[in-house]
Formats: C-alpha cells, sequence, structure tokens
C-alpha cells in the first residue's frame, strides 16, 4: 500500500517494507533527492519502497516531511542532503536552478559520487552541469522524465537518460524504482530526448482538444467517442486522459502548462540552433504562451490548452 498521508497508512507501508525487505539485498549506495513536488514526492516515495536508503531535501521542508514517516530522512539544507551521498537526484524548476545548486553544495559533493538530473532543462545546461560537475570530480546523467504524476506515482515513468553508459548502469537500479531508463546518448540526449517527447505531447493535446470539442459540439458524445477509439491508431494516453479532463473540466495540474510552455520554448531554441523549422510545435507554443500570460492557466495542467480553443471559438470568455 501506498502511502497517503495518515499515521496507520505510514505503519502499514513500514511493515510492508521490512517485508519487502527479506530475502533482498539492501541498497548500498546512499540516495539523495533534491525537490519533492508534484513528481519529486511520489518519486522519493518509491525510492523508499525499494528499499532505497534515502535523503531529501525541499525548499518547503513541510511539503517533504510526510516521507519521513515511510523511511526517508528529511533533512534543512541542500548542503546537508548531499553530504556523504553516492547519488544525487535533482528534480528542479530548470536549469540554472539545477546549476546553482551544484555550486552551493560543491564544497560537500563525494569525490566519486553521481549526479543524475531529472529535471526538464535545455541539452546545453545539461552539459554544463556535466562540466561543473567533471571539475569536482562527479559524475553526472541527464534524466528527465515523461508520466506525468500519474507516471510518478505508478513508478512508471519514461526516463530518458544521456551520458556515459558506464554511468548508465551504475544508475540503472535507482533510476529503475522510479519507471523505465533507457540509455539515449551522449551528455544532453537525454534533455534532447525530453523536448522531442514535449513536442509530441503538446501537439497531440492540441489535436485531442479540437477532437473533443468537435464531437461535442456536433452531438456526439465525447466519453463514447473515446472508448470508440480506444485501441486504434488515434488511441493515445493523451486521448484517453487528457481527453476526459478537457470534457470533465478538470484542469489540476499534473503537468503544469507554465512548465509545458518551457519545454516547447527550448524545443524551438534546440531547433533554431540546427537551422530547422517546426510549425506545428510553433504553432502550439503560441497557444500556451497565450492560455499561460493571458488566462491564467500558468498553474493548470497542460490539458487545459482545451480552454484556449473554447475561448478562440467564442465560448465561456
Amino acid at each position: 500500500m501506498r502511502f497517503g498521508g495518515t499515521v496507520g497508512q505510514a505503519v502499514r507501508v513500514d511493515q510492508t517494507l521490512r517485508q519487502n525487505r527479506k530475502g533482498r539485498a539492501m541498497a548500498t549506495q546512499k540516495v539523495t533527492l533534491l525537490g519533492t513536488g508534484l513528481m519529486g514526492f511520489p518519486m522519493a516515495r518509491n525510492l523508499v519502497e525499494a528499499a532505497v536508503p534515502l535523503t531529501v531535501w525541499n525548499r518547503t521542508k513541510t511539503k517533504a516531511q510526510p516521507l519521513a514517516a515511510i523511511g526517508a530522512e528529511v533533512v534543512d539544507t541542500t548542503f546537508d542532503a548531499v553530504t556523504d551521498a553516492d547519488i544525487i537526484i535533482s528534480m528542479m524548476s530548470d536549469g540554472p536552478t539545477v546549476l546553482a545548486m551544484i555550486a552551493e553544495v560543491a564544497k560537500a559533493l563525494k569525490p566519486g559520487a553521481l549526479w543524475i538530473d531529472m529535471s526538464s532543462t535545455k541539452p546545453g545546461e545539461a552539459r554544463a552541469q556535466a562540466e561543473a560537475l567533471r571539475a569536482l570530480n562527479v559524475a553526472h546523467l541527464d534524466a528527465p522524465v515523461s508520466g506525468g504524476t500519474k507516471g510518478a506515482a505508478a513508478a512508471t515513468l519514461a526516463i530518458m537518460v544521456g551520458g556515459s553508459a558506464k554511468d548508465m548502469d551504475r544508475a540503472k537500479p535507482t533510476l529503475a524504482a522510479m519507471g523505465n531508463p533507457v540509455h539515449v546518448g551522449p551528455s544532453g540526449a537525454g534533455q534532447l530526448s525530453k523536448l522531442c517527447n514535449q513536442t509530441i505531447v503538446a501537439v497531440t493535446i492540441g489535436a485531442v482538444a479540437e477532437a473533443m470539442l468537435l464531437a461535442e459540439q456536433g452531438g456526439a458524445d465525447p466519453a463514447a467517442l473515446r472508448a470508440a477509439l480506444k485501441g486504434g491508431f488515434a488511441d493515445s494516453v493523451i486521448l484517453q486522459q487528457h481527453g476526459e479532463r478537457m470534457t470533465t473540466g478538470n484542469f489540476e495540474p499534473g503537468g503544469l502548462s507554465k512548465f509545458q510552455l518551457k519545454d516547447l520554448n527550448n524545443a524551438l531554441f534546440e531547433a533554431e540552433a540546427v537551422d530547422l523549422k517546426l510549425p506545428m510545435t510553433q504553432s502550439v507554443r503560441d497557444r500556451f504562451a497565450h492560455f499561460v500570460d493571458h488566462m491564467d492557466g500558468a498553474d493548470k495542467d497542460h490539458s487545459g490548452l482545451y480552454l484556449e480553443l473554447r475561448k478562440q471559438n467564442g465560448m465561456d470568455t
């Protein structure tokens, strides 16, 4: 049973962890996770449930504190968090934040440690992280994720890993506790793969929004349409999960629209660097920018692009 916040549940989880550890060798590497937000919290929980010795830090400590009830050590500072850690996982808002954090804790990092950045950043920022850490005799992987809060909770995240194959081998048991890690190339390739992922996600959200609105306004039942399309070429997680969100009006954040916009900006930056035009990406990026900047959509789920479509059509204005 997963941790749900009550003392009784925490006790049952702790009992389950002790049972799960029977007959299993305990992890020997000490792991630290920095950032227990919407994604980081369930990722940390899954690490604990996999019997990984875990230390966690979050800027707002109260958001990380529930993890203490299931066996994680919650500390006050990033310096304390990384001291003696063999593997450091960062799950932060952007690349500059991660680079600043590396500089902040540099003196506390253990030589030979491995830093895995699972935030969504630019490929160039990932390479800058690797360079800064190399000077400290610390290895680096960029390993952004896809799957949203549901994937984080279920430990089914798609994890795209850039860096050396040797470091990937070292990280794989830890990453596997959170999802499916795949080595996609050298430093920066993980972040590039995530930008490709986010391009597909954003364009698909736009297409699903149009289909759901057309069905609704044309007289078809959107839920029945989703059922009819299940298993066909048009089916996808976005159609089933976000299509339902759109037609039920549930835009509580799983993937924040402001982060979707950030990723699309980064994708277009990379495209420009290799002299590519991505017209569909540009179009959906502009729509997300309008939703975030002019419709109070920044902290809504990225399926909220449906609301922007309704506004384009003179609805809900």
